[in-house]
């Protein structure tokens, strides 16, 4: 029984029906508003909330029948220990009605089922849904990089964003696909009179977005220095959504995260986008962030050997942890150019923000060189395009990634490649690098180089795993940690997720791969944390990339390894077109540039189990766009296929371009991690 009483006068009526439409939406119950004669001006509302003694066991049980490790928390007499903060609901019934704005919006027969609309309220936008007759209202921008939502794909009672994939739910906006870490702020809506009204909280309409609540360690002191509940090997997006799942689920337990990085968790595939990025302006959580919610962060600290049977990790500095769960999510790491003078101080991996600044720095009307012509390869191109007297690129491959954007995006904006050609030495004076020398005997002036991923002999990414020998945890010959669809090891109690882990794959019928992305490492934290808590879940989602440059986009989605065809529809003049991949007779992956948001829908279509037959292709993008040219490739037939309308200068881009963008997304992160 929840009872509020509160001292009103004139605003008794308006706080009243504030109360009721807060707590309902908050505890989705019904309320009883207790009468009282208009002369006393006191208030008093009572909320019960009866479960029944069958869900009452439920509570306390994992999905799997078995008892679940949240319900055994010692939390100071509740079973979630939330800190103040996030109390806001409490907060919010006594909060003064001025902080709120409502407004009418619309008629209710200006907006069918199945339609998003963004509406203006006083202060800000939010985003009016409606689905199966319900009236919903959600933050209308994503808050990974404020995408306009209503520009995205509503479906089955989620919208995904059209740009990077994230999706929310439209009932309560928490998030349930990545990327990004906050979920949408959800508003109040009614219908009176035909008329749809919005009520909303005048700070989140600004912030347009919203963090979940998060418990607390319940005793912190009562742990010993070296003994942890869980323990998270690596401080990227799987580990750090990991540790807020955790928290978001009310565990209550010691959470130790370790990384060799420097910095607090920050936004990695930011570095080759924008290279002059400051730290600040790239961390994911701030310091008080960690230190509200008990996660405990060691930063430059090593595991060398894990004991999963005496469950400790040692660290480099010969300092034990003893651990109850595990979460192995330490990324990849670059091999060294097997090279003379690859170690000069020019010479860089992007592994960090100080060496996207240097980078920038160094090659400020100087002359940059590429090694490797993958997608993050090629966005540091584009950022050094406009800011180096040289931009050169070098790579083994016959057709470099400019095809996949058309020749003419990179060439116009000068930067300059070197295909079939591999670096045979590497010039200095005085222990920095002077030039860059080609197998072709080509001489590149180089002020700085910037070691990129690509098919290069020399160099490869790959997973830091070296110290999981001798662990008992099954390591593949590549270094690869292969999981469940649960995200677990060989191993009870211990997880893998991100770039070290072959999964199993939901849209491919289960094949086991390695899916590097952003997004996807987002979410196998996710399920290796509920799995942790005894919530059996297993990992269903869709992959989904992008990448940007020269103010043009790519978004890619699902897993094109082993494609026999693709499909390209689109002004490819105009680098606007989608590239469907196929095996057999299905589409197994989707690309597009400029074209949304297709992918977010061939995504969505993903995700349902439903298939996209060849024959489907041609009416799927004439649903967004009527597409100019149309074009089938026998990816692997010696003959040249003919194109309708594709100019000659594009012909050659149009013929291999999309051949390689698999391929290339496969192997995008390696060495940027």
């Amino acid at each position: 029984m929840l009872a509020v009483t509160s001292d009103f006068h004139e605003q008794t009526s308006e706080v009243s029906t504030f109360i009721l439409n807060a707590a309902e939406s908050h505890f989705d119950c019904s309320l009883l508003l207790l009468a009282h004669p208009s002369n006393v001006h006191r208030l008093e509302v009572k909320v019960e909330v009866i479960i029944p003694e069958k869900d009452k066991e439920k509570e306390s049980m994992s999905p799997n029948g078995k008892a679940s490790p949240i319900a055994h928390c010692k939390t100071n007499g509740s079973a979630k220990h939330h800190s103040d903060e996030d109390k806001s609901f409490q907060q919010n019934l006594y909060r003064n009605p001025r902080d709120f704005v409502e407004a009418t919006v619309c008629h209710v027969k200006d907006l069918e089922n199945g339609q998003m609309r963004e509406v203006d309220m006083p202060g800000g936008k939010v985003l009016l849904i409606k689905e199966n007759g319900e009236y919903r209202a959600v933050s209308h921008k994503c808050p990974h990089y404020g995408a306009p939502l209503v520009k995205g794909v509503l479906s089955d009672g989620r919208v995904r964003c059209p740009w990077h994939g994230a999706c929310f739910s439209t009932a309560t906006g928490d998030i349930e696909d990545f990327p990004g870490l906050d979920s949408l702020a959800k508003f109040q809506v009614r219908v009176e009179k035909d008329k749809v009204i919005i009520r909303a909280n005048k700070q989140a309409l600004q912030s347009q977005k919203r963090m979940k609540s998060m418990a607390k360690c319940a005793s912190l002191s009562s742990y010993s220095p070296g003994v942890t509940s869980v323990l998270i090997i690596g401080a990227g997006p799987a580990g750090l959504v990991c540790a807020e799942t955790l928290r978001q689920e009310g565990f209550a337990e010691r959470i130790i995260m370790c990384t060799l990085d420097r910095h607090l968790p920050y936004d990695k595939p930011k570095l080759s986008k924008s290279l002059e990025c400051t730290v600040d302006q790239l961390t994911l959580r701030s310091k008080e962030f960690f230190h509200q919610h008990d996660i405990e962060l060691l930063n430059e600290k090593e595991v060398v050997s894990l004991d999963t049977k005496t469950k400790m990790a040692t660290f480099k500095d010969g300092f034990r942890l003893e651990f109850r769960n595990l979460l192995i999510a330490p990324g990849k790491t670059p091999k060294q150019l097997n090279l003379k003078g690859a170690n000069m101080e020019n010479i860089f991996y992007l592994r960090s923000p100080e060496d996207a600044n240097w980078i920038a720095k160094l090659a400020s009307n100087k002359n940059a060189v590429i090694v490797g012509a993958s997608f993050v390869g090629m966005e540091v191109a584009a950022y050094l395009a406009e800011k180096a007297h040289s931009v050169s690129v070098i790579g083994v491959e016959d057709v470099p990634f400019k095809k996949a954007l058309g020749e003419k995006m990179f060439e116009n904006n000068r930067v300059k490649f070197y295909m079939l050609n591999e670096v045979s030495e590497l010039r200095g004076q005085q222990g920095k690098l002077k030039e860059v020398v080609l197998n072709s005997g080509k001489v590149l002036r180089a002020d700085v180089c910037v070691i990129g991923a690509g098919k290069i002999h020399f160099t490869c990414a790959v997973p830091a795993t070296t110290f999981l020998k001798h662990s008992g945890i099954n390591v593949d010959s590549k270094g690869f940690i292969p999981v469940t669809k649960t995200m677990q090891t060989n191993v009870s109690g211990v997880f893998a997720a991100g770039d070290v882990v072959t999964f199993p794959l939901a849209m491919r019928n289960n094949k086991k791969v390695n899916v590097p992305h952003w997004q996807m490492a987002h979410m196998q934290g996710r399920i290796a944390a509920l799995n942790m808590l005894g919530q059996v879940t297993e990992i269903k989602n869709v992959p989904f990339f992008w990448t940007a440059m020269f103010g043009k986009s790519i978004r890619y989605a699902g897993h094109g390894e082993g494609f026999d065809d693709v499909i390209i529809q689109g002004d490819l003049d105009e680098l606007k077109f989608v590239a469907f991949y196929t095996k057999s007779d299905e589409v197994i992956a989707v690309a597009s540039m400029n074209y949304d948001p297709i992918v977010s829908k061939v995504a969505e279509v993903f995700r349902s189990g439903r298939a996209i037959k060849k024959r489907d292709v041609e009416a799927w993008t004439e649903i967004y766009k009527k597409p100019q040219v149309t074009a089938s490739l026998p990816v692997f037939s010696q003959d040249r296929p003919s194109f309708r309308g594709v100019p000659d200068n594009l012909r050659f881009a149009v013929e291999y371009a999309l051949k390689y963008v698999p391929v290339v997304i496969q192997i995008s992160n390696c060495a940027f991690m």
